[in-house]
């Protein structure tokens, strides 16, 4: 039986009510909201140690009352930009660095006259990179690098190419001011090439971890610059703020992390987002956030973004439904009304949001923050740190030092090989005879999808929208079939959010790497490998450590055409699974 939807826009079964009342109940009896505020780090440890380190990651709490104090400086610093010529800016970063404005620039686009474009450049595919040094004009781009620590592989490669190709033969009067930076002061500011020549370098907070930075220079810089009212943005933030002090069980990010967290301790851990086109890129932010943050010790919650909307038929009784809605708009609301009824009858929880369609992303990113600081206390973990997103970097950092010392990437024996499908399997499968067809492997490796688990399409390609059309049909045909929930994920990005979850989550994920090759490869200036190398070998480390979690995982070379190779895997697949 289930219960209706309520006036806080949560309908639960009868069966999960208890759960979650009893969570909130708790909640609110050792004051968690009075708590978080307080900086009170045994709210999520009690390891002294840990809690020192969670004291260091507080600080985005008091972000958009802090910044707002910057949106004349940031105002001044786009209309520069604009005043001087520049047309169009590229973002270059991972994860955290790259989401926030991604949405921003997806969602917003250039929202005022004069505003300045901005695309964000997070893949390390050497066709992905080599479109951004094609369509953009250097003489008229602006690069922001933005990275937390400085470091991060992809983001300083990135600088490396375009500052080649600013400083090299184009004329270009002042190159280096084509170029500012957002990052952490100190060694992360200094561990980036060339910064004091930058025009500009926008320190943030130390105490603000990557993913929970939306609302300070990594979200701020991009929003003016596109032109967005930013003071309005964070006058939404400060006010999602101010309600969630409220102590009671009205505290809008109380209430979304306590539901979430108990639900997913009573197995209800695959959070599907049904999300109106306005604001669906939202997901992929909110994907990261709560990935990382969550995905740890043997628990988590799956986020389900941009899934391929089914019948209710088509979902396993693991989910849990977050309908993400346009405050005002009426038309996606009446097209999916009948399906979340369905979904409501058939006993899934469903959660319902109205984003306000004046600048309210702005409130999401701190409600979201704030529930997921929540649902990390519901289950027990810290949600702040991200024990297992080194692994894939040092397998990564290993693979290129054996191409280094030897000239080429690990040799991977295939499983089968057809057309232009070759497929490597994991070590389980490697142990086991299969019959060497692609289709028989393939079938393999479906036999491993394990009991309430999800199946992850990682791929290693640069991302297109034909590409995507073609993984989301897959992941579709995979959906129906098997009736478990499904996730997508251009790689590396996705190592920067989802890789936590994979590895450090609960042992549930099964595990598709879609790779293609790189007939038209390009070099990364002062390294000695390219672009085509360094994706290549951030596969066969991710492969290496999902292999090492006895995670089931099988690898599919699509050959040097992506197009053709993603046509005969789902042709594949759709005899694997009949």
């Amino acid at each position: 039986m289930t219960g209706r939807l309520s006036a806080s826009g949560v309908s639960l079964p009868e069966e999960l009510r208890g759960g979650v009342d009893s969570a909130m109940q708790r909640a609110l009896a050792e004051g968690w909201v009075g708590r978080i505020w307080a900086k009170d780090a045994s709210l999520w440890s009690p390891d002294e140690p840990v809690r020192a380190k969670i004291l260091n990651r507080l600080g985005w709490l008091h972000a958009p009352e802090a910044f707002l104090e910057d949106v004349d400086e940031l105002r001044a610093f786009a209309d520069g930009i604009r005043e001087q010529g520049f047309t169009q800016a590229v973002l270059c970063g991972m994860g955290g660095s790259s989401l926030a404005p991604d949405v921003l620039a997806a969602v917003y686009g250039v929202a005022a006259e004069g505003g300045t474009p901005v695309h964000v450049l997070d893949s390390t595919d050497p066709d992905a990179v080599r479109w951004t040094r094609e369509s953009f004009d250097p003489a008229t781009t602006l690069y922001l690098i933005s990275t937390k620590s400085g470091t991060t592989t992809e983001t300083l490669s990135f600088l490396a190419s375009f500052w080649d190709q600013e400083t090299h033969g184009r004329g270009i009067a002042w190159p280096e001011l084509h170029f500012a930076a957002i990052t952490d002061p100190g060694r992360s500011m200094e561990s980036i090439p060339h910064y004091n020549e930058f025009r500009e370098v926008f320190l943030n907070p130390t105490d603000i971890g990557g993913r929970y930075s939306a609302l300070t220079y990594v979200g701020c810089v991009p929003a003016a610059l596109l032109g967005i009212d930013l003071g309005r943005m964070l006058e939404q933030g400060v006010r999602m703020a101010q309600r969630c002090r409220d102590e009671g069980a009205g505290n809008p990010g109380l209430a979304l992390g306590v539901t979430l967290g108990a639900l997913a301790k009573a197995g209800r851990d695959k959070l599907t987002f049904l999300a109106d086109p306005a604001v669906a890129p939202f997901g992929a932010w909110a994907e990261q956030l709560i990935a990382e943050s969550t995905g740890k010790h043997g628990v988590g919650i799956v986020p389900v973004d941009r899934e391929p909307v089914g019948s209710a038929a088509v979902y396993g009784p693991d989910r849990v439904f977050v309908r993400l809605l346009l405050a005002g708009s009426t038309g996606w609301r009446e097209a999916s009304d009948g399906l979340v009824q369905e979904l409501v009858a058939a006993g899934h929880p469903l959660i319902e949001i109205e984003v306000d369609p004046d600048l309210g992303l702005g409130g999401e990113f701190f409600r979201w923050e704030f529930a997921t600081a929540v649902a990390g206390a519901v289950l027990g973990i810290d949600p702040f740190d991200e024990p297992n997103v080194t692994e894939s970097k040092e397998n990564t950092k290993r693979v290129l030092a054996g191409y280094h010392e030897h000239g080429h990437l690990p040799a991977l024996d295939p499983l089968a090989s057809e057309g232009p499908l070759t497929l490597v399997g994991d070590a389980a499968l490697r142990l086991a005879e299969g019959n060497g067809t692609v289709e028989g492997e393939l079938r393999r490796h479906l036999a491993r999808v394990r009991p309430s688990g999800y199946l992850a399409i990682q791929a290693y390609m640069a991302p297109s929208a034909e590409r995507t059309e073609a993984l989301q049909a897959i992941r579709a045909l995979l959906r129906d079939r098997t009736r478990r929930a499904t996730t997508l994920g251009y790689g590396p990005r996705f190592l920067h959010s989802t890789g936590q979850l994979h590895k450090g989550g609960a042992p549930i994920g099964w595990f598709l790497q879609v790779v293609a090759g790189h007939p038209r490869d390009l070099p990364i200036p002062g390294a000695a490998h390219t672009f085509g190398t360094l994706i290549d070998a951030q596969a066969i480390g991710d492969f290496q450590a999902l292999e090492a979690h006895d995670l089931p995982v099988l690898r599919v070379d699509c050959s040097a055409d992506p197009a053709t190779g993603l046509a005969a895997l789902r042709d594949a697949l759709e005899r694997a699974l009949s």
